[in-house]
Protein backbone atom coordinates (compact mmCIF):
# COMPACT_ATOMS: atom_id res chain seq x y z
CA UNK A 1 0.00 0.00 0.00
CA UNK A 2 1.45 3.33 -1.05
CA UNK A 3 1.09 6.54 0.87
CA UNK A 4 -0.62 9.39 -0.94
CA UNK A 5 1.71 12.29 -1.74
CA UNK A 6 1.47 15.05 0.82
CA UNK A 7 -0.24 12.86 3.43
CA UNK A 8 2.85 12.83 5.67
CA UNK A 9 3.75 15.98 7.52
CA UNK A 10 7.43 16.91 7.67
CA UNK A 11 9.04 16.45 11.04
CA UNK A 12 9.09 19.63 13.08
CA UNK A 13 12.67 20.73 13.75
CA UNK A 14 13.64 20.56 17.39
CA UNK A 15 14.98 23.95 18.38
CA UNK A 16 13.99 23.94 22.03
CA UNK A 17 17.54 23.12 23.15
CA UNK A 18 18.85 26.21 21.34
CA UNK A 19 16.35 28.40 23.14
CA UNK A 20 17.27 26.79 26.47
CA UNK A 21 20.98 27.39 25.87
CA UNK A 22 20.32 31.04 24.93
CA UNK A 23 18.24 31.60 28.09
CA UNK A 24 20.91 30.00 30.30
CA UNK A 25 23.69 32.07 28.72
CA UNK A 26 21.73 35.33 29.07
CA UNK A 27 20.79 34.51 32.67
CA UNK A 28 24.40 33.65 33.48
CA UNK A 29 25.69 36.92 32.01
CA UNK A 30 23.01 38.85 33.92
CA UNK A 31 23.90 37.23 37.25
CA UNK A 32 27.63 37.71 36.62
CA UNK A 33 27.06 41.38 35.80
CA UNK A 34 24.99 41.85 38.96
CA UNK A 35 27.78 40.46 41.13
CA UNK A 36 30.41 42.44 39.20
CA UNK A 37 28.71 45.79 39.88
CA UNK A 38 27.76 44.72 43.43
CA UNK A 39 23.98 45.04 43.08
CA UNK A 40 22.52 45.11 46.59
CA UNK A 41 18.83 44.18 46.37
CA UNK A 42 18.56 44.34 50.13
CA UNK A 43 19.14 48.10 49.99
CA UNK A 44 15.70 48.47 48.40
CA UNK A 45 14.08 47.04 51.50
CA UNK A 46 16.43 48.74 53.94
CA UNK A 47 15.60 52.16 52.47
CA UNK A 48 11.92 51.47 51.84
CA UNK A 49 10.87 54.16 54.32
CA UNK A 50 12.90 56.84 52.56
CA UNK A 51 11.51 55.72 49.21
CA UNK A 52 7.93 55.89 50.45
CA UNK A 53 8.41 59.44 51.74
CA UNK A 54 9.91 60.50 48.42
CA UNK A 55 7.09 58.97 46.40
CA UNK A 56 4.49 60.64 48.60
CA UNK A 57 6.00 64.04 47.75
CA UNK A 58 6.34 63.15 44.05
CA UNK A 59 2.64 62.36 43.86
CA UNK A 60 1.76 65.67 45.54
CA UNK A 61 2.98 68.40 43.14
CA UNK A 62 2.99 71.92 44.53
CA UNK A 63 1.05 73.93 41.94
CA UNK A 64 1.95 77.20 43.65
CA UNK A 65 5.50 76.62 42.41
CA UNK A 66 4.38 76.84 38.76
CA UNK A 67 5.01 80.62 38.32
CA UNK A 68 8.62 80.16 39.45
CA UNK A 69 9.18 77.47 36.82
CA UNK A 70 7.96 79.57 33.89
CA UNK A 71 11.29 81.30 33.05
CA UNK A 72 13.18 77.99 33.08
CA UNK A 73 10.36 76.26 31.20
CA UNK A 74 10.37 78.96 28.53
CA UNK A 75 14.14 78.72 28.21
CA UNK A 76 13.90 74.94 27.81
CA UNK A 77 11.38 75.30 24.98
CA UNK A 78 13.47 78.01 23.32
CA UNK A 79 16.60 75.87 23.53
CA UNK A 80 14.75 72.90 22.08
CA UNK A 81 13.27 74.92 19.20
CA UNK A 82 16.58 76.57 18.27
CA UNK A 83 18.54 73.32 18.48
CA UNK A 84 15.92 71.48 16.41
CA UNK A 85 15.80 74.21 13.73
CA UNK A 86 19.58 74.23 13.33
CA UNK A 87 19.82 70.44 13.42
CA UNK A 88 17.24 69.74 10.71
CA UNK A 89 18.99 72.13 8.32
CA UNK A 90 22.35 70.44 8.88
CA UNK A 91 20.98 66.89 8.98
CA UNK A 92 19.03 66.90 5.69
CA UNK A 93 21.99 67.11 3.28
CA UNK A 94 24.06 64.83 5.52
CA UNK A 95 21.25 62.25 5.46
CA UNK A 96 21.35 62.17 1.66
CA UNK A 97 25.13 61.79 1.77
CA UNK A 98 24.82 58.96 4.32
CA UNK A 99 22.33 56.92 2.29
CA UNK A 100 23.36 54.34 -0.31
CA UNK A 101 20.16 55.12 -2.21
CA UNK A 102 21.05 58.77 -2.76
CA UNK A 103 24.86 58.91 -2.70
CA UNK A 104 26.72 56.86 -5.35
CA UNK A 105 30.13 58.07 -4.11
CA UNK A 106 31.48 55.25 -1.93
CA UNK A 107 34.33 57.12 -0.18
CA UNK A 108 32.12 60.10 0.72
CA UNK A 109 29.41 57.73 1.94
CA UNK A 110 31.91 55.92 4.17
CA UNK A 111 33.39 59.12 5.62
CA UNK A 112 29.98 60.64 6.41
CA UNK A 113 28.75 57.47 8.07
CA UNK A 114 31.97 57.12 10.09
CA UNK A 115 31.80 60.71 11.34
CA UNK A 116 28.09 60.39 12.19
CA UNK A 117 28.78 57.21 14.15
CA UNK A 118 31.34 59.11 16.22
CA UNK A 119 28.97 62.04 16.76
CA UNK A 120 26.16 59.71 17.78
CA UNK A 121 28.32 57.70 20.18
CA UNK A 122 28.95 60.65 22.51
CA UNK A 123 26.15 61.19 25.09
CA UNK A 124 24.39 64.55 25.17
CA UNK A 125 25.42 65.04 28.80
CA UNK A 126 29.09 64.76 27.85
CA UNK A 127 28.61 67.25 25.02
CA UNK A 128 27.00 69.64 27.49
CA UNK A 129 29.86 69.24 29.99
CA UNK A 130 32.41 70.00 27.25
CA UNK A 131 30.58 73.07 25.97
CA UNK A 132 30.06 74.40 29.50
CA UNK A 133 33.84 74.44 29.92
CA UNK A 134 34.23 76.18 26.53
CA UNK A 135 31.46 78.82 26.45
CA UNK A 136 30.39 78.82 30.09
CA UNK A 137 27.12 77.93 31.78
CA UNK A 138 23.83 78.91 30.19
CA UNK A 139 21.60 78.23 27.22
CA UNK A 140 24.29 78.50 24.52
CA UNK A 141 26.22 75.49 25.77
CA UNK A 142 22.98 73.54 25.97
CA UNK A 143 21.96 74.47 22.42
CA UNK A 144 25.34 73.43 21.00
CA UNK A 145 25.17 70.10 22.84
CA UNK A 146 21.64 69.45 21.59
CA UNK A 147 22.57 70.30 17.99
CA UNK A 148 25.32 67.67 17.90
CA UNK A 149 23.09 65.16 19.68
CA UNK A 150 20.24 65.82 17.21
CA UNK A 151 22.33 65.67 14.04
CA UNK A 152 23.60 62.21 14.90
CA UNK A 153 20.08 60.90 15.50
CA UNK A 154 18.43 62.59 12.52
CA UNK A 155 21.06 61.51 10.00
CA UNK A 156 20.75 57.89 11.08
CA UNK A 157 16.93 57.82 11.04
CA UNK A 158 16.44 59.76 7.81
CA UNK A 159 19.23 57.98 5.90
CA UNK A 160 17.77 54.60 6.86
CA UNK A 161 14.35 55.80 5.70
CA UNK A 162 15.91 56.83 2.37
CA UNK A 163 17.47 53.37 2.01
CA UNK A 164 14.02 51.80 2.29
CA UNK A 165 12.20 54.01 -0.24
CA UNK A 166 11.02 52.97 -3.69
CA UNK A 167 13.63 54.29 -6.14
CA UNK A 168 11.49 54.11 -9.24
CA UNK A 169 11.08 57.86 -9.60
CA UNK A 170 14.77 58.46 -8.97
CA UNK A 171 15.82 55.88 -11.54
CA UNK A 172 13.45 57.39 -14.10
CA UNK A 173 14.92 60.86 -13.49
CA UNK A 174 18.48 59.55 -13.82
CA UNK A 175 17.57 57.71 -17.02
CA UNK A 176 16.22 60.94 -18.50
CA UNK A 177 19.59 62.64 -17.96
CA UNK A 178 19.09 64.33 -14.58
CA UNK A 179 21.98 64.65 -12.16
CA UNK A 180 21.90 62.79 -8.85
CA UNK A 181 21.16 66.06 -7.04
CA UNK A 182 18.15 66.84 -9.23
CA UNK A 183 16.91 63.27 -9.20
CA UNK A 184 17.08 63.16 -5.40
CA UNK A 185 15.38 66.53 -5.08
CA UNK A 186 12.55 65.61 -7.47
CA UNK A 187 11.94 61.99 -6.47
CA UNK A 188 13.37 61.27 -3.02
CA UNK A 189 12.69 64.46 -1.08
CA UNK A 190 8.86 64.24 -1.47
CA UNK A 191 8.97 60.55 -0.53
CA UNK A 192 10.98 61.07 2.65
CA UNK A 193 9.20 64.30 3.69
CA UNK A 194 6.63 62.64 6.03
CA UNK A 195 9.36 60.70 7.82
CA UNK A 196 11.57 63.78 7.96
CA UNK A 197 8.85 65.91 9.54
CA UNK A 198 7.88 63.16 11.97
CA UNK A 199 11.50 62.68 13.04
CA UNK A 200 11.91 66.44 13.42
CA UNK A 201 9.05 66.59 15.90
CA UNK A 202 10.45 63.49 17.62
CA UNK A 203 13.82 65.24 18.00
CA UNK A 204 12.05 68.32 19.38
CA UNK A 205 10.44 66.06 21.96
CA UNK A 206 13.84 64.54 22.76
CA UNK A 207 15.27 68.01 23.21
CA UNK A 208 12.61 68.93 25.75
CA UNK A 209 13.56 65.90 27.81
CA UNK A 210 17.30 66.10 27.20
CA UNK A 211 17.47 69.75 28.22
CA UNK A 212 16.21 68.81 31.67
CA UNK A 213 19.22 66.51 32.00
CA UNK A 214 21.98 68.61 30.47
CA UNK A 215 20.89 71.48 32.67
CA UNK A 216 22.21 69.50 35.62
CA UNK A 217 25.74 70.38 34.46
CA UNK A 218 24.90 74.06 33.95
CA UNK A 219 23.62 74.02 30.36
CA UNK A 220 20.48 76.05 31.07
CA UNK A 221 16.78 75.23 31.05
CA UNK A 222 14.73 73.29 33.55
CA UNK A 223 17.71 71.13 34.44
CA UNK A 224 19.31 73.89 36.48
CA UNK A 225 16.06 74.38 38.38
CA UNK A 226 15.76 70.60 38.88
CA UNK A 227 19.27 70.54 40.34
CA UNK A 228 18.34 73.34 42.71
CA UNK A 229 15.17 71.74 44.11
CA UNK A 230 16.78 68.29 44.20
CA UNK A 231 19.67 69.62 46.28
CA UNK A 232 17.20 70.75 48.97
CA UNK A 233 15.08 67.55 48.66
CA UNK A 234 12.03 69.54 47.55
CA UNK A 235 10.40 66.66 45.72
CA UNK A 236 6.95 68.27 45.64
CA UNK A 237 8.53 71.02 43.52
CA UNK A 238 10.34 68.42 41.40
CA UNK A 239 7.02 66.68 40.81
CA UNK A 240 5.60 69.92 39.39
CA UNK A 241 8.50 70.17 36.93
CA UNK A 242 8.07 66.53 35.85
CA UNK A 243 4.38 67.17 35.26
CA UNK A 244 5.20 70.16 33.03
CA UNK A 245 7.65 68.10 30.97
CA UNK A 246 5.02 65.36 30.63
CA UNK A 247 2.43 67.81 29.31
CA UNK A 248 4.91 69.21 26.79
CA UNK A 249 5.83 65.74 25.53
CA UNK A 250 2.17 64.72 25.15
CA UNK A 251 1.38 67.91 23.21
CA UNK A 252 4.34 67.28 20.89
CA UNK A 253 3.19 63.69 20.33
CA UNK A 254 -0.26 64.94 19.33
CA UNK A 255 1.36 67.48 17.00
CA UNK A 256 3.49 64.76 15.42
CA UNK A 257 0.47 62.54 14.77
CA UNK A 258 -1.51 65.42 13.27
CA UNK A 259 1.34 66.52 10.99
CA UNK A 260 1.96 62.98 9.77
CA UNK A 261 -1.71 62.45 8.94
CA UNK A 262 -1.79 65.72 6.98
CA UNK A 263 1.28 64.81 4.96
CA UNK A 264 0.03 61.32 4.12
CA UNK A 265 -3.24 62.57 2.65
Amino acid sequence: MTTAPGSLRPARPRTGWKTLIAVVVIAGITVWSAFAVQVDVGALFANAQNASNTFVQLFQPDYSFFPETLPALLQTVQMAVIATAVSVVIALPLSFLASRATNPNGPVLGVVRFVMNIVRSVPDLLYASLFVTVVGTGALSGILALVLFNVGILVKLVSEALDGLDRGGQEAALASGATWFRANRAAMVPEVAPTYLSQTIYVLELNIRASTVIGLVGAGGLGMLIDKVRTFYQYHYLSMIILEVLVLVVLLELLSSFARRRLLR
